[in-house]
């Protein structure tokens, strides 16, 4: 991954350790499928935090977003919605590296359901990184986590509402924008902000009619 911010340099030994297993060179895409490959026991998400390195973050919320994304019962994303907030907070706060509680630290991901997520996922993200590359990131290395993950927070509460098709469209911003910040690519970051703010304005309109409705049910209520 190209370093972005200029004010960033470091010194040639600095740089010969950050070049290492910090920088995994691997697009997103490979980490998924290699992990889906050698998958013989359940994942966890601490194995998953351990595979995306440096990426963790970003990387994080692409996966939690996309597990948004997948066909899942009603209601699910009451659940599925709370890792997003969780890692878009730590983002705003600017942690260096993501915490999540023990319960969901051990959580795990049967080797079968892993390599079906990966199986849809991965050809998306193949087809998406043909086209995306460092590029106009108008942030310095740190400043756009904090940012972007006060956005992605918004997206991760739209996700958590328990209203019928909210959540679809925030988890496809949140990650869009979190392979942007994995790539630094402002053009797709971009593109996913707008996304965003659609989004948020579709789930603003639903809860705003529901709320209506429940008020204007409750007029007729006889206490």
């Amino acid at each position: 991954m190209a370093a972005i911010d200029a004010e960033d340099k470091m010194k040639p030994e600095e740089a010969a350790v950050h070049s290492t297993a910090d920088n995994d060179p691997r697009p997103l895409s490979q980490v998924f499928e290699d992990l889906s490959l050698t998958a013989t026991a359940p994942v966890s998400f601490t194995e998953l935090e351990d595979a995306f390195t440096d990426r963790s973050f970003a990387a994080l919320l692409t996966f939690f977003a996309i597990l948004n994304l997948l066909p899942l019962p009603p209601g699910t994303g009451v659940v599925t919605g709370i890792p997003l907030v969780l890692v878009s907070v730590q983002m705003v706060m600017g942690r260096e590296s993501v915490w999540l509680p023990a319960f969901m630290r051990t959580k795990t991901i049967s080797p079968d359901r892993f390599r079906l997520v990966s199986d849809k996922v991965v050809p998306w993200l193949k087809w998406l990184e043909r086209y995306i590359r460092p590029r106009n990131w108008p942030f310095g290395r740190r400043q756009g986590d904090r940012w972007l993950g006060a956005f992605t927070t918004i997206l991760g509460m739209s996700v958590v509402l328990p209203m019928p098709l909210s959540n679809w469209l925030p988890a496809l911003a949140t990650a869009i924008i979190g392979i942007a910040l994995c790539e630094r690519d402002g053009r797709l970051m971009f593109g996913g902000l707008v996304l965003g703010v659609v989004s948020i304005g579709i789930v603003t309109g639903f809860a705003f009619i529901a709320a209506s409705v429940l008020a204007y049910a409750a007029s007729f209520w006889p206490f």
